[in-house]
């Protein structure tokens, strides 16, 4: 389960690609970050997450490192990697959809 600062962490990260973006912006206007840099950004959160939980299980085990440290780091990278599931399901679902549409 996400504690209230990963959510925290995750609304303050969505502000602030929409921020440099300048938000939504009208159809046709490209005034932002594309959705591939976007997805490069998320990916490499994801991985830095999973390499920031496998360096505190690595302290861990040579006793450096708190228990909570290690279970908040590992809860993090789950609610990342879960997120990124989440969206890569809904961009496949969309796909499908737009796929289906008649001409």
């Amino acid at each position: 389960m996400a504690s209230p600062t990963v959510a925290a962490n995750a609304y303050a990260s969505l502000a602030k690609i929409m921020d440099a973006s300048g938000g939504l912006g009208r159809p046709g206007e490209s005034n932002g970050p594309s959705f591939g840099a976007v997805l490069k950004d998320v990916v490499n959160g994801v991985l830095e997450a999973g390499k920031k939980s496998d360096a505190q299980t690595v302290a861990m085990a040579q006793g450096k490192a708190n228990v909570m440290d290690v279970v908040t780091a590992v809860a993090e990278t789950d609610v990342a990697v879960s997120t990124l599931v989440s969206v890569r399901d809904r961009v496949i679902q969309s796909y499908e959809d737009i796929m289906k549409m008649p001409i």
